[in-house]
């Protein structure tokens, strides 16, 4: 099996597992950071998504990646050494996903744990308002998980990250005036305002230069 002929076997999978989840090519763009130009090139044969994406796909359809490649009507021992190598690199891909989930979740308890270890010391020496160590494990939870990702080059859930980190600091801010110098300052919560737009611009710019729209 040539490569031309999975392009256009798997993108004849795509358009009919996109529509049997009832999702225009627009739809399902959108759902995996796509424009719906490259969707259309897919099904079409013209062009194949990464391993990563296939991935999502598979996901998203709730079908194996083995699905999206396979040849429906094909006999089941006839399997090409395209899609053996296909499936290698899937099968690598998902384990390093999976690893990578397991760090970041690790990551995320040990946050929490120094976080409560902080609220049981200060709450043993009679410190008030201990609990507020639990507001500031939100922006850090947000910064080590914003770290990881761009380290991994995985920037899909950037955008949340940012925002709620940026969110996370001023309520913390906030927080700490009106507790410890019993100041009642809401207005940095405006700062969010132009800081959200802003992060909502870049990305959008972002979106715009990876399709090419």
């Amino acid at each position: 099996m040539n490569d031309e002929n999975l392009k256009i076997r798997l993108g004849k999978n795509i358009a009919a597992f996109r529509k049997r989840s009832a999702m225009t090519q627009a739809a399902l763009a959108e759902k995996i950071n796509y424009s719906d130009k490259a969707v259309s090139k897919w099904e079409r044969g013209e062009s194949i998504p990464d391993v990563p994406t296939l991935v999502e796909l598979s996901e998203l359809f709730d079908v194996t990646v083995d699905d999206l490649l396979r040849d429906h009507n094909a006999l089941p021992d006839h399997v090409g050494k395209v899609e053996q190598v296909m499936g290698r690199a899937v099968e690598k891909t998902l384990k390093r996903k999976a690893d990578k989930r397991i760090i970041a979740q690790l990551c995320t308890v040990l946050v929490a744990f120094i976080a409560l270890l902080s609220f049981v010391i200060c709450n043993s020496l009679e410190i008030p308002n201990s609990w507020i160590a639990f507001v500031y494990a939100v922006p850090v939870v947000c910064l080590v998980l914003l770290v990881l990702r761009s380290a991994w080059r995985d920037f899909r859930s950037n955008k949340w990250l940012i925002s709620g980190l940026m969110w996370g600091f001023l309520t913390s801010l906030y927080l700490s005036l009106l507790l410890f110098l019993d100041r009642s300052v809401w207005t940095v919560f405006l700062l969010g305002v132009p800081g959200q737009i802003a992060i909502f611009l870049w990305f959008r710019m972002l979106h715009k230069i990876k399709t090419g729209d």
